[in-house]
């Protein structure tokens, strides 16, 4: 019987309730939050997501509170020492936040660590944003990470109010988990094949839906 190279796309187990029965991009709601098919996208819904979505969650047009992210820093820390891992700053000259009539590719990044980044036992990241004329009320991300169709980590953070039109840094740090040596070496051995959702909820309305590739092989 054949069989597949080591690093060939495997079929992905549809997670609970995917894929919707109607809407792929999602529909608004007269609150400002989204809907797929018939289902809210909740936070309780993406925690149960057992792989990548096919299909970001929520139209760009859902950023009713025009959050923007304007800087982002990645750092590995030990007991002793840290190190910048990667960092970027948006040009004030760029355009605001994306809006509906872009390409869904301004949601999606990509990443090239390195097998080193997994050897770190923490991590820490800065986000800097900015918001608009109305206040942030229980600023939710629930970040969830694979490796092809399984899931080896999910956070979840919130920040309870955010003050209108201020900018403002939200830090936190990750504890890297513990993983099976044949997943750790499938991800080193296959580029771009982990991957992240990011959702972002207000008040348990879903408005911004990122996702972001990872490759950490030493090519």
């Amino acid at each position: 019987r054949l069989k597949r190279p080591p690093c060939a796309r495997p079929a992905l187990r549809p997670p609970p309730g995917w894929p919707p029965p109607s809407v792929g991009r999602g529909e608004e709601r007269p609150s400002g939050g989204v809907l797929v098919g018939r289902m809210a996208v909740t936070p309780e819904y993406v925690n149960m997501l057992a792989a990548p979505t096919e299909t970001f969650l929520c139209p760009m047009s859902a950023n009713i509170y025009n959050i923007d992210f304007t800087a982002f820093k990645i750092r590995a820390l030990d007991e002793t020492q840290e190190f910048t891992l990667f960092e970027v700053r948006k040009d004030p000259s760029e355009e605001p936040p994306p809006s509906d009539d872009m390409d869904d590719s301004v949601r999606t990044i990509r990443y090239h660590f390195g097998p080193s980044f997994l050897e770190w036992p923490t991590i820490g990241t800065m986000l800097e944003f900015a918001n608009g004329e109305y206040p942030l009320h229980n600023f939710r991300m629930i970040e969830r990470h694979y490796y092809r169709d399984i899931l080896i980590k999910s956070y979840d953070f919130s920040m309870p109010f955010v003050i209108p039109n201020t900018v403002n840094t939200w830090e936190v740090i990750y504890t890297m988990p513990e993983m099976d040596p044949e997943v750790k070496e499938g991800i080193v051995s296959c580029p771009w094949e982990t991957r992240s959702d990011s959702f972002y909820f207000v008040n348990e309305q879903l408005v911004m839906h990122n996702k972001a590739d990872y490759n950490y092989s030493d090519a």
